[in-house]
């Protein structure tokens, strides 16, 4: 007789269905697990021997062999210790095979028998769902997983809570989808003294996820400006908030008991590699990139972030996904975020700082800035210069909307933008519009045609150039509860492409 349970394989954020196949037969007494396991999978059989021990259960002297099907499929990580435990019991005899059957399971094992919690619960629950199965899971992993209504999810404590619960001597409760809710900051953009063009720009880029680049010498404010944009940024959606936290899920940032509605803000440091911020490693895991899927990614010091670094940004801006390519997976992460990048004018920082004069200039600030290839800095939609405050100006009463203010007024933005969309469903935003919807949905008017034809023609506006303006033209309409684009809705978006910056 051969047992049979299920667990999952993680390619990306897809959990391929794996079959845990359990056999035991006259032979001489060994535990053999085949089915292209790695290192940690292969320790699974000492953990669950141990286990089963702790309960009393002792295995028979006969020959167990465990399959993982389908066996040219890698198997990574220690959750295959509940799935292959439940097989084995199923073969024992203890629990019924049906029930192991119709179960997908996850979940390490201590040798006490204890559940731990693993990563990657909320994709496991989406592939259980799609089976028609049960999802047993370690407790702590219950809340995640139960935001997948379609699936039934309940998390054990031990092995034996799963052995009661199978025999019907003590049945285990379903979890409850669990959400954390994460104290305010007391972070206001009434904060930043002066820097209102900043401030207009930040409202922009975050009612249309538009990319924004802040350059200004040290002290100017810049990650400052940054650090409050969650404070402006809507909530995640539930559509959003169970992508982003599938993503989350297999990086192991879920370990608060449930999933998170703030939006990601993710701030490499410039020392980080390419496979921190695109993807990789070994086990090809989701990057900076894709864990700011649906928020912020911020970069600082932009220009000292590695050239090929930079370079690999190209294509997951235009695209939102990652193709991340490996000897032995080619793995897709999704990667729609809004790139927020901080650079100082030069090396020495003061370039632009008539108090201090650059010993250096030009040369300095274009050799600086020249590290940042055309290309990209042609995907940016806002560029904005942040000019140095003086240290009289700090003791000025705060000027300018609150956090809260804008918050509504981007929140109202996003609103329109999302009815505007709603039968799109690969567009969300303006920042995703093109081809045929964004010229339906930002043609501006006769002035504004105009002006946008000299502008191109004056400072040579890229084909991509053009139609960025057009979008954020569309994002500042959107703020001002205007239906068409307007003479003043392009001129402040071509003032914002244009800005001290020269277009690539």
């Amino acid at each position: 007789m051969v047992a049979r349970a299920y667990t999952v394989a993680f390619e990306g954020v897809e959990a391929r269905t794996v079959e845990v196949q359990c056999a035991i037969t006259p032979g001489v007494p060994a535990f053999s697990l085949v089915g292209l396991p790695d290192k940690a999978v292969s320790e699974a059989r000492d953990r669950v021997r141990t286990a089963l021990s702790s309960m009393a259960i002792a295995l028979p002297s006969k020959r167990i062999t465990v399959n993982l099907s389908p066996a040219d499929l890698p198997k990574e990580g220690s959750h295959f210790d509940l799935p292959i435990a439940l097989a084995l019991l199923a073969a024992l005899e203890i629990i019924p095979s049906d029930a192991a059957e119709g179960t997908t399971a996850l979940g390490e094992l201590s040798l006490d028998g204890t559940l731990v919690p693993v990563i990657g619960a909320l994709p496991a629950a989406m592939a259980a769902a799609e089976e028609n199965r049960i999802l047993l899971c370690p407790r702590a992993c219950g809340a995640e997983a139960a935001w997948v209504g379609a699936a039934q999810v309940i998390g054990a404590g031990s092995l034996a809570d799963v052995v009661r619960h199978y025999t019907g001597q003590s049945p285990l409760q379903a979890a409850e989808a669990g959400e954390v809710v994460e104290a305010a900051q007391g972070r206001d953009l009434r904060d930043v003294k002066g820097q209102e063009r900043a401030k207009r720009a930040l409202e922009v880029a975050a009612a249309g996820r538009h990319h924004l680049m802040m350059v200004g010498t040290p002290g100017s404010g810049k990650s400052m400006l940054a650090a409050r944009l969650p404070g402006i940024l809507p909530p995640l959606s539930a559509q959003e908030a169970l992508e982003t936290s599938m993503i989350h899920s297999l990086a192991g940032l879920l370990s608060e008991g449930g999933i998170n509605r703030s939006r990601p803000f993710r701030e490499p440091h410039h020392t980080a590699s390419m496979a921190a911020i695109v993807g990789g490693g070994r086990r090809a895991a989701p990057g900076e990139i894709s864990l700011a899927h649906n928020g912020v990614l911020f970069m600082d010091e932009f220009p000292e972030f590695p050239r090929t670094v930079l370079e690999t940004l190209r294509q997951p801006i235009e695209t939102g996904e990652v193709m991340i390519a490996r000897a032995n997976a080619h793995v897709k992460y999704p990667c729609r975020f809004m790139l927020v990048a901080a650079a100082n004018p030069c090396k020495c920082g003061y370039l632009s700082d008539p108090a201090r004069a650059c010993s250096r200039a030009p040369n300095c600030g274009e050799d600086y800035m020249g590290r940042i290839s055309g290309p990209l800095m042609d995907r940016f939609d806002l560029r904005v210069e942040v000019p140095p405050v003086a240290f009289t100006d700090l003791d000025l009463p705060a000027s300018g909307d609150t956090s809260s203010q804008v918050a509504a007024r981007v929140a109202t933005a996003r609103a329109v933008q999302q009815t505007r969309f709603a039968d799109r469903p690969d567009m969300r935003l303006n920042a995703d519009a093109e081809g045929e919807a964004l010229e339906e949905i930002a043609t501006p008017d006769a002035e504004g045609r105009a002006l946008l034809t000299r502008v191109a023609d004056r400072f040579g506006l890229t084909a991509r150039g053009y139609h960025r303006v057009l979008r954020v033209a569309r994002t500042i309409a959107d703020l001002d509860g205007e239906d068409a684009v307007r003479h003043p809705h392009v001129a402040e978006a071509v003032s914002f492409r244009i800005g001290t910056l020269k277009e690539s």
